[in-house]
């Protein structure tokens, strides 16, 4: 394992799937108000979404709030007989080959695209302080296209206060491999993403996007394992803007009905709030961070 040096380093600890269930909302808004994560990544596309997002907006700007696009799970915003006729999203295994088969209804996932925004503008007031992916769908072929077009449309657009808010950073779910096989764990999660993700960055700066350099948090969701354990792998190997995923929550039938990983973010949750964690930091010499810095 790659200790940090010096003075250590910073990192952003990100949890995914807020509006999933209100159960794994309430273990998200529980390691916000103990100071236990810095971002959280939203899916719109759920029912109880507005609802859930009231209970963010007392924690913004301290933390940074992102929209989770979501292509693979749920239901869409609007009709898209195309991609999702049975109006249930495809898994991720078809999207994947769809995306890398250029045989994407492109005008049904840019339209989506945008609606999944506007649900977090009319929530909010504002753009997304930055996109992530479920599953991380931002990074796949054509559609990290779409979405860069999209944001820059709704910047334009005067989603956003003028001089209130920055432009959205982009997750880059990939990282660079001699980062990757310094830390243990999930390394084939991490290659396979990292392939999928390989001119993400590029195609971002381009654009004029920022994102963060250095990514882990890939899980194998498995309740056995030891999940304390695995997270001093993600702080190993740091990047410059170093971005931490990961999935706290409780459980409750609306998260079992809709996904497979449920006992594990109790698992997660519970590691977050403990002095383990504090410990562990303070070990490893790192600190928490927004990834972009807050706009006077």
């Amino acid at each position: 394992m790659m200790a940090p040096s010096g003075d250590g380093f910073s990192f952003t600890l990100c949890a995914d799937d807020y509006a999933l269930s209100p159960a794994v909302n309430r273990g998200i808004l529980e390691a916000l108000a103990a100071e236990r994560l810095n971002a959280t990544s939203v899916m719109t596309n759920m029912a109880g979404w507005r609802l859930a997002a009231r209970d963010l907006m007392p924690f913004h700007p301290r933390i940074e709030v992102g929209l989770h696009l979501n292509l693979t799970l749920g239901k869409p915003l609007g009709p898209m007989p195309g991609f999702a006729p049975g109006e249930e999203f495809p898994p991720i295994g078809r999207l994947i080959r769809s995306a890398y088969g250029k045989a994407l209804p492109e005008a049904e996932i840019r339209s989506e695209i945008a609606r999944q925004i506007d649900a977090f503008t009319e929530a909010f007031g504002r753009i997304p302080d930055y996109v992530d992916g479920h599953q991380h769908v931002q990074v796949l072929p054509g559609i990290r296209l779409w979405l860069i077009q999209c944001l820059e449309k709704k910047g334009g657009e005067g989603s956003a206060p003028k001089g209130t808010a920055p432009k959205p950073w982009l997750r880059n779910s990939g990282d660079l491999l001699p980062r990757i096989f310094a830390r243990d764990g999930e390394r084939s999660k991490a290659l396979m993403v990292t392939a999928m993700a390989q001119g993400f960055a590029r195609l971002a700066g381009r654009h004029g996007f920022l994102c963060n350099d250095g990514f882990a948090g890939f899980s194998a969701f498995d309740p056995e394992a030891d999940y304390a354990h695995a997270f001093t792998h993600f702080l190993s190997a740091p990047g410059k803007r170093h971005l931490v995923m990961c999935h706290p929550g409780y459980c409750d039938e609306e998260l079992t009905r809709l996904d497979p990983v449920t006992l594990t973010r109790e698992k997660e949750l519970a590691f977050l709030l403990s002095e383990d964690f504090a410990h562990l930091l303070a070990l490893r010499k790192a600190r928490m961070t927004r990834l972009a810095p807050l706009v006077e």
